[in-house]
């Protein structure tokens, strides 16, 4: 194996990663909402430890940690999140800032290495205030007013109200530096299995799913469980019950071969055991890479309710709520890391979608752009028993570090030639 590549040190990954799941402990996981007191730590956890690889911390207005470099060369951007799900797993966003942190003390101070790697902690990835605010903000997507209206989640506490007790208010929110990076970087547990049961270590991802959601709302009668006779029954619950049968029934003919779908939240107006139930309303999500395939679907579905609603008891509404478009990973990032896998794992990698959404599709919007997957343990992931084997951890830092180095070394090649 050649002297030229770059490791990352295993035994310092596995530790700071063991040092973030400290902040917000439960069980084997964490709970680490955003903005809450686990979440404050972390972030300056991270702050405080960025000077070791030569770079200056930044906390912004929004909850961005950037750690950025003086050193002359091209500028690699890399990182992923800290805050995590409810009672959810210790590495879903901390895996992708510990590499990114590893790759910067690893080849930062190397003065052989042309430029450096910037660490970036992006705010709120998981969505408790809103969608991918704080990589968001970073590309220009998010307005004061947007702040203004953010809401928890899972409290009525505001985004403002948060951000002033995190210390936060009245900080500038920092803004991408165009042209300033080569690209953005980013690595994750798989939260699947197709890498663990096909005995693979690396996932290189091709593209990042686009996830429309809807609210369908079931529009009934009202009336008493004991004394409405069946044959004249308006129930909106037994309407929506339906419905859900008949997607499940339809969609399989219409859909790509990656494509789901997902009924989150269904509720009863008045949801009373004794009260026929005069609406109801269910949260619908599909996930694709294809937008053709999502424009299909969304057709069908209100081809399905406008079905229902012209021969049925009740009146169904399609309401469009959240679109997300799905990004491609950059082509040059997605074969340096197939190279840096075949060197340093054995070359027992697969190139993948994604099927959860990430910062990197964000990023992609303004930067190159590229993803790499560890295994996880059962494919599980937002539950707190979310696992990746130690040894599998290791190869993927070895692997992220050794890319890193290949991009910023085929960067500063071609930088003279455009000068």
């Amino acid at each position: 194996m050649s002297a030229q590549f770059r490791r990352a040190d295993g035994a310092r990954v596995l530790a700071d990663l063991n040092a973030l799941r400290a902040f917000g402990r439960y069980k084997t996981g964490v709970h680490r909402p955003t903005f809450s007191e686990a979440h404050r730590q972390s972030l300056s956890w991270l702050a405080e430890r960025l000077p070791d690889a030569q770079l200056t911390p930044t906390i912004d207005g929004i909850g961005n940690v950037l750690g950025t470099s003086a050193k002359p060369g091209p500028k690699l951007l890399a990182g992923s999140h800290l805050e995590s799900q409810n009672h959810a797993g210790w590495l879903d966003g901390p895996l992708g800032v510990i590499y990114a942190l590893e790759a910067a003390r690893v080849l930062n101070p190397d003065p052989s290495i042309p430029g450096a790697v910037e660490v970036a902690s992006w705010c709120d990835e998981e969505g408790h205030f809103g969608s991918f605010l704080g990589s968001r903000s970073y590309v220009g997507q998010v307005s004061e007013a947007d702040i203004d209206a953010a809401r928890d989640r899972s409290s009525p506490r505001s985004m403002r109200e948060a951000l002033t007790e995190m210390g936060l208010a009245g900080r500038p929110r920092l803004q991408a530096e165009r042209g300033r990076h080569i690209g953005y970087l980013e690595a994750h547990i798989e939260q699947g299995d197709m890498l663990e049961h096909s005995e693979l270590k690396i996932g290189i991802v091709t593209s990042i799913v686009g996830i429309w959601q809807y609210r369908i709302v079931f529009a009934g009668e009202q009336n008493h469980a004991g004394t409405t006779r069946m044959a004249v029954r308006k129930d909106a619950g037994l309407a929506l019950a339906r419905f859900c049968v008949a997607i499940d029934a339809r969609f399989p003919a219409a859909c790509g071969p990656r494509t789901v779908w997902t009924t989150g939240r269904i509720t009863l107006d008045p949801g009373a055991p004794s009260i026929i139930p005069g609406r109801a309303e269910m949260l619908f999500q599909i996930r694709d890479d294809d937008p053709a395939v999502i424009a299909r679907l969304e057709q069908l579905l209100h081809a399905l309710a406008d079905a229902d609603s012209a021969s049925g008891s009740c009146q169904i509404a399609v309401e469009r709520i959240r679109t997300g478009a799905p990004a491609m990973m950059d082509a040059a990032f997605q074969d340096t890391i197939e190279a840096a896998s075949r060197d340093l794992a054995g070359g027992r990698s697969l190139r993948m979608p994604s099927g959860a959404g990430h910062d990197a599709q964000v990023l992609a919007t303004i930067m190159p752009a590229g993803m790499l997957f560890v295994p996880s343990i059962g494919g599980v992931s937002h539950h707190w028993t979310e696992n990746t084997a130690d040894a599998d951890i290791v190869t993927g830092a070895d692997v992220f570090v050794e890319t890193c180095r290949r991009l910023l070394a085929d960067a500063a090649s071609i930088i003279p030639q455009a000068g």
